[in-house]
Parts: structure tokens; C-alpha cells; sequence
């Protein structure tokens, strides 16, 4: 056994960890809850999970992914390299950056909270009541005596049963609580509640002078990103948002990889600690403190996933999921409490999980397609989900269908030599002078900002420019030469967005024709679900009245650049809405209403899914619009 000391950047902490010589760096990493971004789960392909050695002795081959010049350096691929010896290595800051850098909103201001308000706005104007059963009862009990020797519990059940009307269920948890809060309180205190039918069911007793809001948490798990809000279950008045990387992706950054490494001796306890422990925790506990309360006034929660997330959420097998005839435990699923899972929160609050209705459509797009509100509009509306896997609805109050493609990582930065998350560094956009081929960058963060990588909605653009600007062909080759051109030995070209000198990290900033390739493999399966979608209905894009774009790359697209490269239909750009979180919204409404959450469950059953990987046309359809824009260019003329 060997000792392999963990360095990281930017930092003076150390992990140590024992590792033996058939265990690679990154295998090591991961046993010691070391934070490095491996997209790819290890299998070498995507080069992200790069670290530099410091000292020791290490076996493996140089990859495609390490320059000579990097090599000497001593950067290795963690996935790639096991010990000879005892080794410290440096993990560089971008490889831990989706997991740090929680962030939470001011709510005061900010487009996305703008666009969450008016989806919200839509759901009240449909009729659906965004009201609960939780009430606060404030009851004054007598003193017991001598001659009055009643327990507290029947004290306090007889005198609020008689105030509300109701039969009265005390579990554990305020029981417990009674005696002392009674007495401290002079037998004057406030009973907090739900009424369920005939029964009114006791979370908490305080005295009644505490003020703190009875609290809902609404959350969106992504493959990539989590976010959530916390709320005032009596208004719904919005307390607090954040959002931080989710803890798994160092599994995989797709679904797949994601059930491979649950499916490993141990696995599904790893995956279920990276979301909870690692994730959810933190990030509830951001809210909390940005809000001022204590997790325990949480009294309901509710998450919006895919249906992966929601097996690994649960720590439930999710194998079936990905293996014909592609079945998964639940699409719907009720009972769950937060202290069943050891979610930060009143033990007694229930989780309400969006309902999955396919292996590859889950709660976060029922909860989405709710929130979009197409099921009550007229008009014939496509709703597209974009993230690791891109999601599709389309009908109206009539019909819905929807069905799932995996675009794989490339809108989030994963599969791309210079990818990124759109954090601080992150090119967003691109424009190219046709002229001089001289880019101008839009970059996430401060003025002055030098450059790290490519975010998903700047890849959009890039590819949309090199391919106006005549400097790569339909098939994504470059076929233009100038100064922010080049190519390696093996011919391969690639366009320089920024030069060593000129990047945040020293290392060249590039796109090339392997990673214009593999994001023509994504953005076409994102098309030709599309038009799968529709020609199974026996319809086209022309019959389209509106397109609701959601998900975090949503918000930087230029939709004439993702038209402009057959991502989207060629529809007017009229048509195309941006509605930010919608999975989020979704969630926030069933947390805090009764009738959200029926009729979250009422679109989800009522809404057919069809499973891509089994229907005859697709496969033609992708291979068709795997070319800029497509084989048929009349389609974009």
C-alpha cells in the first residue's frame, strides 16, 4: 500500500489517503471524498479529470489529453495513473469548482427570480390554488394540580381538539417536546399543524412568542447542477434560493455512469451520500442561514428529478432503469419523510416527489411541463428541457407526449477539451469578424476576467460563428486558414479562443474538430428527438405555435445561433420563450399546494411517453442531423 497526499490548489489542505498499486489516483480520490471532475467516470475519453504530480513514482501511459509540454510538467490523468509510490499530487482548483461555489440569490432583484414570479403567476391564473392545511393554534391550558392530575398529552389534545374541530394525531417528535415547553411557557403556547381530512396532525408546540415562519422547500436535482428555494408556507412568499454542483458527477456526468457506479459493491450508498450529504445538506443549509430559521421549521419539502436522480435520491436500485424493457421502481412515490433520508429538515416533514413517468422523463419535467402551463394553453407548444439529457413535451390542454434524448455532457462543458460549467471563467458568448476570424468573448465574472473555458451556451455560439464565418464546413472540419487556426500533428485543426498568455490558467483555450464533432452528436439528438417527436404524431415544426426553452443553458442562448446550427426548429424567433428554472418552480408548487401536487399527478398521467431508443425512425432521424445544419438544408433556409 502506498500513501497518496492530495494537494489543492489555491489551498493550503491536504487529504492523505492509502492506496494500492491497482488503484488508479482518481479510484483513490473518490474513496477519500476528493473532488475531481471526471465526466466521463474514468474511462479516459473526456481528459477532465487532470491533476499534477508533486512528487512519488506513478504507472500509465500518456493520454491525447496531456501535451509533451504538460507531461514534463507532470500532469497526469487521475483515471489514467496508479502509484509506485508514495505521491503527492495537486488537484487543481477548476477540477473541484463544480462542487464549491454555493451560491445563493438576492431576491430583491434578478431575471431568474423574475421568470420564476411569472410561471408562478400563470399557475394561480389557471385556477390552482397555491394554498396549504398548515395552520398555527394558539391555546392556553390550565395548570395541572393536585386535584387535576390530567398528562399533558391529553391536556393539549382535548383542549385543540375542541378548538379545531378535529381528531388530533401527536407523534413522537413533540411529544418528547411537551412537558418542557408547557411549563416554560405557563401552559400558553402555539400548536403547529395540518389538517388531513378528519384529523389535525401535531409537527411542533412552541411558546407564542415565536414569530419564525412555517417553512416549505421546493428542489430542483439536476444531473449537473441543484437548486432550491425555501419559502413561507403561509404566503409563499420566496426566503431564500441557492444553488451549488451536484456531489455525484464525480460518478459520471450522465445518468449512465452514474447507474453503472451504483451498481458496484457499495455504489448505491456512495451516489445516495453525494446527493444527500454532500449536496442537499449543505445547500439547505445556505438557505437557512440566508433565511434566519432553523432547518427543524421545515415541515415540507419537495424535488423534482429525473428518474435516475429520484433512485438514487431514495437509494433505490435505478438498473432496471437503464436496461430494456427499461423499468423503474416508481413513478410515483408517497409515504417519504425527511428523517427517512436524512434530509436537514422537521423529522416529520413529508418529501414529495415529483411523479416520473419513463425511464428517461422524470418529476423534473412534470414538474416543468407544469410550471409552462401547457397543459392549459390552446396553441400546439414544444417545451425543451436542456441539460445532460435533453427532454422534450409537445401538445397542449388537449394531448401531451414527451419523450427524452441523451445529449450527453457537451451543453455543460463535459466532452469538450475546454468545457466548462458556466462559472467564473466560462466564456458565454462568441462573435467572430468574418473578416479577420478575431473573436470577442462575453466571459462569467468580474471586468477583466481572463478566460478558463467554454460554457455550453459559448460553445453554441463558437460553432455558430465558425460555421457563418466559413471556417469549418457542414461535417464541422475547419477549411480556413489564419492566425486563430491550427492544427496538431495528426492534422486535426482547432480554433484558438485564447493563447496561453491570454487564458486565466496558462494553458490554451481551443475548440477542435473532435469536440465539434461531438457537439454535432449532441445537438443533433436534441433536433432529431424533436422531429421525431412530432412526426409521430403525424405533424411538423409548421404546426408549432410556441417553443418554452428551460434549464440553466437556457438562459445564455442566442436562439438564432442554436437555430442557426439545427439545435432548435426554424421557427420564428418569436416563438421561442426562455422560462429559466421550471423544474424548480414546479417544485416549489407542490410543496406548498395541495392542488399543485394533484395537479402535477394529474399531467403526468395523462401525459405519453415515448421511449426514443426503441422507435424505428429515430436512429435515421439523428444521422440526418448530425451535419451543420442538417443533411436537408432546405429545412433551415
Amino acid at each position: 500500500m502506498f500513501e497518496i497526499t492530495f494537494r489543492f490548489e489555491n489551498s493550503e489542505d491536504t487529504v492523505v489517503i492509502a492506496a494500492s498499486p491497482e488503484e488508479t489516483i482518481l479510484d483513490a480520490a473518490r474513496k477519500a471524498n476528493v473532488a475531481i471532475d471526471a465526466p466521463c467516470s474514468g474511462n479516459g475519453s473526456c481528459g477532465k479529470c487532470r491533476v499534477k504530480l508533486l512528487s512519488g513514482e506513478v504507472s500509465g501511459l500518456q493520454t491525447s489529453h496531456i501535451s509533451d509540454e504538460e507531461y514534463a510538467e507532470g500532469w497526469r490523468l487521475s483515471c489514467c495513473t496508479k502509484p509506485l509510490s508514495d505521491l503527492s499530487v495537486l488537484v487543481p482548483d477548476i477540477a473541484s469548482a463544480y462542487r464549491s461555489r454555493m451560491k445563493t440569490a438576492d431576491l430583491s432583484s434578478g431575471k431568474e427570480i423574475e421568470i420564476f414570479e411569472n410561471l408562478l403567476s400563470g399557475v394561480r391564473a389557471a385556477g390552482v390554488e397555491l394554498k396549504n392545511a398548515f395552520e398555527t393554534v394558539d391555546l392556553t391550558l390550565d395548570a395541572p394540580t393536585l386535584d387535576d392530575t390530567m398528562p399533558d398529552n391529553e391536556r393539549l389534545t382535548r383542549a385543540l381538539a375542541e378548538k379545531v374541530g378535529a381528531e388530533i394525531e401527536l407523534p413522537f417528535y413533540p411529544m418528547r417536546r411537551l412537558p418542557s415547553v408547557l411549563r416554560e411557557n405557563d401552559f400558553s403556547i402555539r400548536v403547529i399543524g395540518e389538517r388531513k381530512g378528519e384529523t389535525f396532525l401535531i409537527y411542533d408546540i412552541t411558546g407564542r412568542n415565536d414569530t419564525r415562519p412555517l417553512c416549505g422547500v421546493g428542489i430542483d436535482i439536476g444531473t449537473t447542477t441543484v437548486s432550491a428555494v425555501l419559502f413561507d408556507l403561509k404566503d409563499g412568499r420566496l426566503l431564500a434560493k441557492a444553488s451549488g454542483g451536484n456531489g455525484q458527477i464525480r460518478y459520471g456526468a450522465d445518468v449512465i455512469n452514474r447507474i453503472i457506479e451504483q451498481g458496484k459493491n457499495g455504489g448505491r450508498k456512495k451516489l445516495q451520500d453525494a446527493i444527500i450529504k454532500e449536496t442537499l445538506v449543505p445547500l439547505i443549509a445556505a438557505l437557512c442561514r440566508q433565511a434566519g430559521v432553523p432547518a427543524t421549521r421545515i415541515y415540507r419539502m419537495a424535488v423534482a428529478s429525473n428518474t435516475t436522480m429520484n433512485h438514487l435520491l431514495l437509494g433505490v436500485d435505478a438498473d432496471p432503469v437503464r436496461t430494456e424493457p427499461y423499468i423503474p421502481a416508481f413513478f410515483h412515490y408517497e409515504s417519504l419523510k425527511a428523517a427517512d433520508i436524512g434530509l436537514p429538515a422537521h423529522p416529520n416533514a413529508a418529501v414529495r416527489i415529483a411523479p416520473n413517468i419513463g425511464s428517461y422523463v422524470g418529476g423534473d419535467i412534470t414538474a416543468g411541463a407544469f410550471a409552462a402551463m401547457l397543459w392549459d394553453r390552446d396553441e400546439l407548444s414544444l417545451f425543451i428541457d436542456l441539460g445532460t439529457n435533453g427532454e422534450i413535451v409537445f401538445g397542449n390542454r388537449d394531448f401531451l407526449v414527451s419523450c427524452a434524448c441523451s445529449a450527453g455532457p457537451a451543453f455543460e462543458g463535459g466532452d469538450i477539451s475546454c468545457g466548462m460549467r458556466a462559472t467564473d471563467g466560462a466564456i458565454e458568448s462568441v462573435t467572430i469578424d468574418e473578416t479577420t476570424m478575431e473573436p470577442t468573448l462575453g466571459i462569467i465574472g468580474e471586468a477583466g476576467q481572463k478566460p478558463v473555458g467554454l460554457c455550453g451556451s459559448g460553445i453554441i455560439d463558437l460553432i455558430a460563428e465558425l460555421f457563418r464565418c466559413g471556417i469549418i464546413n457542414s461535417k464541422g472540419i475547419f477549411v480556413r486558414e489564419g492566425e486563430r487556426v491550427a492544427h496538431d500533428r495528426h492534422g486535426c485543426g482547432r480554433y484558438i479562443l485564447a493563447t496561453p498568455n491570454e487564458s486565466a490558467t496558462g494553458r490554451e483555450v481551443a475548440l477542435n474538430e473532435v469536440d465539434i464533432v461531438n457537439f454535432i452528436r449532441a445537438k443533433g439528438a436534441i433536433y432529431s428527438a424533436i422531429d421525431t417527436l412530432l412526426s409521430a404524431m403525424d405533424m411538423d415544426e409548421s404546426v408549432l405555435e410556441a417553443v418554452y426553452v428551460a434549464g440553466g443553458i437556457g438562459s445564455g442562448i442566442n436562439m438564432q445561433n442554436a437555430v442557426r446550427i439545427g439545435m432548435f426548429p426554424n421557427v420564428p424567433l418569436e416563438m421561442f420563450h426562455y422560462i429559466g428554472n421550471s423544474s424548480l418552480a414546479g417544485a416549489y408548487a407542490i410543496a406548498l399546494s395541495e392542488a399543485a401536487d394533484a395537479k402535477v399527478s394529474e399531467v403526468a398521467r395523462n401525459m405519453t411517453y415515448m421511449e426514443l431508443s426503441t422507435h424505428p425512425g429515430y436512429m435515421d432521424a439523428f444521422v440526418a442531423a448530425c451535419f451543420l445544419p442538417h443533411t436537408d438544408a432546405s429545412r433551415f433556409a
